[in-house]
């Protein structure tokens, strides 16, 4: 049966694939029952050499490594009790603006707060501006006064729980075991094309794409995870049969935090990326670089899209969200009518 929903609903990927507004696009479906399918088309580059996209291909996540990553690494910290949810981020980085201790408004933000993005931090900054010293960069982010402004999905929260992170381990992201089919860049396997990046002077290929990520060394804690379709929806299943997580980590993800946001995940609201026919108890999210993750708890499935759409530039429309919700109103349409076959 998953194999026939999963045919119909990359449809939608399919036709975008052949009216050329993305290079290539994978589907991949997994059921709680631990089903899968995949469907595929397109190109994993243009540029330099045109290269097909197969199922082995690693994706740059982009900001879906929030999510299984740096989520995952935090929540998993919080139940070993190494850190308080709604603690303040100084009990890991007592120095963040350590010049001005008592009235910095940084030095109360909680990791919740960060999860959830319920923060005055702004969305994003050019951090590779300021150089391209890793150390630097950090120690710049920690002690920078930020600007105010309304709470907004912002990388700077998700930068501050990967040093966190870093501190309270001692080692960098890289080093955490997330499972086969996932890693901090370079990949070790044939990678999908992003951008030709006009600041790096290249096509990005298996380097990630996100500037701040790069600068930051690869594997900070809003971007630098790629993963190949299977890597990704192990980590799905593992969320749909709790044999990757813990009934505390699927509490927090799934539960509400500040408005749609849980701790780390979006959970649906009107006009998402993941579309209108979900259910109420479906959690995702989406990447820059054309990729998402959604899981639907109320139906037992769960579905990602990857694609490149920023290759070879970001400075175009390719409509990735009116493909995003199309592709997840299929998956649901196709699935709850073979359900209902006899």
């Amino acid at each position: 049966m998953i194999d026939a929903v999963a045919e119909r609903a990359f449809a939608p990927a399919a036709e975008a694939v052949a009216a050329g507004r993305i290079p290539g696009a994978v589907l991949g479906l997994v059921s709680a029952d631990g089903r899968r399918a995949t469907r595929l088309a397109g190109m994993a580059a243009l540029l330099p050499e045109p290269e097909p996209l197969t199922e082995h291909h690693w994706f740059d996540l982009a900001s879906v490594s929030k999510v299984i990553a740096t989520t995952t690494m935090i929540l998993t910290l919080a139940e070993e009790g190494r850190i308080g949810l709604d603690r303040p981020l100084t009990d890991a980085i007592p120095d963040l603006r350590q010049y001005e201790v008592a009235t910095a408004p940084e030095r109360n933000l909680t990791f919740r707060d960060c999860l959830a993005h319920r923060t005055f931090l702004p969305a994003v900054e050019p951090i590779y501006t300021y150089g391209d010293d890793p150390d630097r960069l950090r120690a710049f982010v920690l002690q920078r006064a930020w600007r105010h402004g309304p709470a907004v999905y912002s990388d700077i929260n998700f930068i501050l729980l990967g040093i966190a992170v870093e501190r309270i381990t001692g080692a960098p992201l890289s080093e955490w075991r997330l499972g086969p089919g996932l890693s901090f860049g370079p990949p070790p396997g044939p990678a999908v094309a992003t951008e030709a990046c006009s600041w790096r002077g290249r096509v990005m290929k298996g380097e990630v794409h996100d500037e701040n990520a790069w600068a930051l060394g690869g594997a900070p804690g809003h971007a630098g995870l790629f993963g190949t379709v299977a890597g990704v929806l192990d980590f799905a299943a593992g969320l749909l049969d709790g044999g990757g997580t813990t009934p505390f980590r699927l509490e927090a993800i799934r539960t509400p935090v500040y408005g749609h946001r849980t701790c780390g995940w979006e959970r649906r609201f009107e006009s998402w990326p993941g579309g209108d026919a979900c259910s109420d108890e479906t959690i995702g999210h989406t990447g820059f670089t054309g990729t998402g993750l959604w899981v639907d708890f109320g139906r037992g499935l769960a579905w990602t899209l990857l694609t490149n759409r920023v290759h070879p530039s970001r400075h175009r429309e390719t409509g990735i969200l009116e493909l995003r919700r199309a592709t997840g109103d299929a998956v649901i349409a196709a699935w709850d009518e073979a359900r209902a076959r006899p």
